[in-house]
C-alpha cells in the first residue's frame, strides 16, 4: 500500500497523520509517480497551520522527485521510466506515491539525483527567479539576504557569487554564518544582536542596497526598508515571521521605495520559461558551481519531527524526507 501524510484540520505539526493510501491509475494528462525524495520547506508549514488555506482534509507537500510509472492519455513530454521533479499544486507531495497531473513534472539530467531534486527544486527555482527576473542586477551589485543560511540562501548567495553579486546575508548564529560565508556570503549580520540597517550602510559606505531579498517577514520589514537605497527594491519573498505591515507612507519615508511580494508559481507558469530557469539551475549543480548542501535528513513519517526543526530555526541548507 501507498502511504501519505495528510492532516483534517490546521494546526500545529502533530496535526499531521502518516495514513495508508489507494493511488489508482493516471487519466487524461496526469502520470502516476513513485517518489524516491520528498522536498521539505518552509511554506509547507503555511499551509499546516492554515496561512494558506486550502481544503480538508489534505495531503501536504509540494515538491518531490521520483521515477513515472504510468503515464495517462495525452501526456507527451514525459514517459513511464522518466526521473522527473516538481515544485507547486497540488499539494500531496509527502507520499510514497502519488497521481498527478503531468504538466509541472521536470525531466532531471542524468547527473542530477532525485535527492538532490528534492532538496533543490523549490529552492533553486526560487533563488533562480529572485537573480534572474525578479530585477536587472548586475555585476558589482551588492544586495542584502535574510536567512542566508537557509535552504533558498545558500543557493542564493551561490549563484550570486557567479553573477559578480556582492551578498550580505543576515543569520542567527555564529555557525549559521560560518555556513553562509563558506557558501558564497562576502559579509554576514547577526541579526539578533546586531543593528541590521546601520551595518548595511557601514558596509556600503552610507548608500545602503538597491535590493533586498526578504524571506522572514514581519520581523525583519523594517530593518529591510532601512537598508535600501533611494528608489530601492524590497522583495519580500517569504513570511516566515508573519505577514510584514507594509504602510505606503513608509516605503514614501524611507527613499521612495519599491516592494514586491512574489511567488515562485506565477515565475515558472509559463513552461518554456521555467524550463530555462530549471536548465540553467542544473546546469550549475552538475558542473559543481553551486553546491546543494543537504544537511538534515528524515523519513517521512517523522513529518512532525520536521517541522517542529523547521520552525524552530534549528535546520540549515536543505531538508529531504527520504522515501
Amino acid at each position: 500500500m501507498a502511504h501519505a501524510i495528510r492532516i483534517e484540520e490546521t494546526g500545529k505539526p502533530e496535526v499531521m497523520r502518516w495514513q495508508e493510501v489507494t493511488v489508482g491509475e493516471p487519466g487524461p494528462g496526469e502520470v502516476r509517480i513513485r517518489h524516491d525524495a520528498v522536498g521539505l520547506n518552509f511554506a509547507d508549514t503555511y499551509f499546516r497551520t492554515g496561512l494558506y488555506p486550502v481544503p480538508l482534509p489534505n495531503g501536504l507537500g509540494v515538491e518531490a522527485a521520483g521515477v513515472i510509472e504510468a503515464v495517462g492519455d495525452g501526456v507527451t513530454h514525459v514517459g513511464a521510466g522518466d526521473r522527473v521533479t516538481y515544485t507547486g499544486s497540488p499539494l500531496g507531495a509527502y507520499s510514497t506515491e502519488r497521481v498527478m497531473p503531468a504538466d509541472s513534472l521536470i525531466k532531471l539530467p542524468d547527473a542530477i539525483s532525485c535527492e538532490t531534486a528534492a532538496a533543490m527544486t523549490m529552492r533553486g527555482l526560487t533563488a533562480a527567479y529572485l537573480l534572474r527576473r525578479i530585477h536587472p542586477l548586475k555585476r558589482g551589485d551588492t544586495v542584502l539576504l535574510h536567512a542566508a543560511a537557509g535552504g533558498v540562501g545558500l543557493i542564493f548567495a551561490q549563484w550570486a557569487k557567479l553573477l559578480g553579486i556582492t551578498v550580505i546575508g543576515t543569520v542567527s548564529s555564529e555557525e549559521k554564518a560560518a555556513v553562509a560565508k563558506a557558501h558564497g556570503c562576502a559579509h554576514t549580520i547577526l541579526y539578533r544582536h546586531e543593528d541590521v540597517a546601520r551595518r548595511v550602510r557601514e558596509l556600503t559606505d552610507g548608500k545602503g542596497v538597491p535590493v533586498v531579498f526578504d524571506s522572514v517577514g514581519k520581523d525583519t520589514v523594517a530593518a529591510s526598508m532601512a537598508s535600501l537605497q533611494r528608489r530601492g527594491l524590497l522583495v519580500c519573498f517569504g513570511t516566515a515571521s508573519g505577514v510584514p505591515p507594509l504602510d505606503a507612507m513608509q516605503l514614501a519615508v524611507h527613499g521612495s521605495l519599491f516592494a514586491t511580494r512574489p511567488a515562485l508559481a506565477d515565475y515558472i507558469a509559463d513552461p518554456a520559461e521555467r524550463d530555462a530557469l530549471a536548465t540553467e539551475l542544473f546546469q550549475h549543480v552538475a558542473s559543481g558551481r553551486i553546491d546543494i548542501r543537504i544537511n538534515q535528513r528524515y523519513a517521512l513519517p517523522d513529518a512532525v519531527t520536521a517541522h517542529h526543526d523547521l520552525e524552530a530555526g534549528w535546520t540549515t541548507g536543505s531538508s529531504v524526507f527520504t522515501v
